[in-house]
């Protein structure tokens, strides 16, 4: 008989609980910049995605997350336009206006980021990255 290590079971939890507080910890840093997480979301998104995100793409992702579902990203999205932040209807790039509140907020949460993360050893969260890449990528295959 396998025995399953007790870590196994505490995995899950563990992981919804950090994600949580995570959240809620965004949630409050974003608000004290009058951004909503779904506006984040979504420059985070074309801005990984690189110079001219294709649309059906991000606007997949958008649609996958515990809070938008297609209307709200086709609300979202036509919002970013009118706010002069993102353009293009095929691909979706960052207008000026876009790229600069993009790296204003991604330097501000990035300090954020660093005060927490950096109280912890560097190759225990390489490791914890990884794992949790693997996992996502192992999980949808």
């Amino acid at each position: 008989m396998t025995v399953t290590p007790p870590v196994y079971g505490e995995f899950g939890q563990s992981l919804a609980f950090a994600e949580r507080t995570l959240t809620a910890a965004l949630r409050q840093h974003l608000a004290e910049r009058g951004t909503e997480p779904e506006t984040w979301y979504a420059l985070k998104l074309i801005a990984t995605r690189g110079p001219g995100a294709a649309r059906d793409a991000v606007v997949h992702d958008l649609e996958g997350s515990r809070n938008l579902d297609a209307g709200s990203t086709r609300a979202l999205l036509t919002r970013l336009e009118s706010q002069d932040l993102v353009k293009g209807d095929e691909v979706l790039d960052f207008t000026a206006a876009g790229e600069a509140e993009f790296r204003d907020l991604r330097d501000y949460i990035s300090g954020r980021t660093v005060k927490l993360l950096s109280q912890f050893d560097l190759q225990d969260i390489e490791t914890t990255v990884r794992t949790l890449q693997a996992i996502t990528s192992r999980a949808t295959t």
